[in-house]
């Protein structure tokens, strides 16, 4: 299965809740299944969902869990505060005006201590398929501005996350979508070379060595980051924490 998130270092764990935002047919919804979590998938894009919904649930009854899809948008996430343990938003934020707006939401609806994943694509791709074509930003739907990792890690921050780490995918994709853009994304299906490089990757995604390439060449041309995060706990909350903990307590001092 491809997926743009480590679930391990997510640290998805059984028995915990996770919201995939922006989930599409659901690859991370159903990565994390099979990690044992309660998965909540949520879009707006309803072909996706009634593509996938089916599945995830079955499996989740066969697993014990709940696997679950629904519509709606991350702006008005219909969850209480502090609901999930883990959060998955994965290239979204690209598409979207107010990307602050999106992570406020994020950030409501995990519990303090909770993490989650912000993938967006990279400055370096971005550009190249810029330089290539305008369709990649012109279609409906496109990306509506190139991302810098430290201006989401910002965002972010405001928010109430705390960025813990990064890294990078799919540096086998850059090159797919280099030969769409020069295509032209209404019509690149069409485009023998297109097709040709999109069965090249369904079987790379089943190769080990190919796994190995990718993971290397992660390091020169991904297509995507990474964001790892942790929702900071309020700072009242956090001190009265430090203050209950036995190393906060002194020892007793001697008679």
């Amino acid at each position: 299965m491809l997926l743009t998130v480590d679930l391990a270092r997510l640290r998805v764990r059984r028995g915990e809740k996770l919201l995939d935002a922006g989930c599409g047919e659901g690859r991370h919804c159903f990565g994390a299944l099979e990690r044992g979590a309660h998965v909540v998938g949520l879009d707006l894009d309803h072909a996706s969902l009634r593509a996938a919904v089916g599945g995830l649930r079955n499996r989740g009854e066969e697993l014990g869990q709940l696997g679950g899809m629904i519509r709606g948008n991350t702006f008005e996430l219909p969850f209480a505060d502090a609901t999930f343990d883990k959060v998955i938003c994965s290239e979204v934020m690209e598409h979207v005006h107010d990307f602050a707006g999106a992570a406020r939401e994020l950030a409501r609806v995990t519990k303090p201590g909770g993490l989650a994943a912000i993938t967006i694509p990279t400055t370096t791709s971005e550009h190249l398929y810029l330089r290539v074509g305008d369709d990649y930003f012109e279609s409906p739907g496109g990306h509506i501005r190139i991302f810098r990792p430290r201006q989401l890690a910002k965002g972010l921050a405001k928010a109430g996350f705390a960025t813990t780490g990064v890294g990078f995918a799919h540096a086998l994709h850059t090159p797919y979508w280099v030969l769409r853009s020069i295509a032209g994304l209404p019509n690149a299906d069409e485009s023998a070379l297109v097709r040709a490089y999109r069965l090249f990757l369904i079987r790379a995604t089943a190769s080990p060595a190919m796994t190995w390439l990718e993971n290397a060449l992660n390091y020169f041309c991904p297509k995507s980051v990474i964001l790892y995060a942790e929702k900071r706990a309020p700072a009242r909350a956090q001190r009265g924490a430090d203050e209950r903990s036995p190393s906060s307590k002194r020892a007793p001092r001697a008679a």
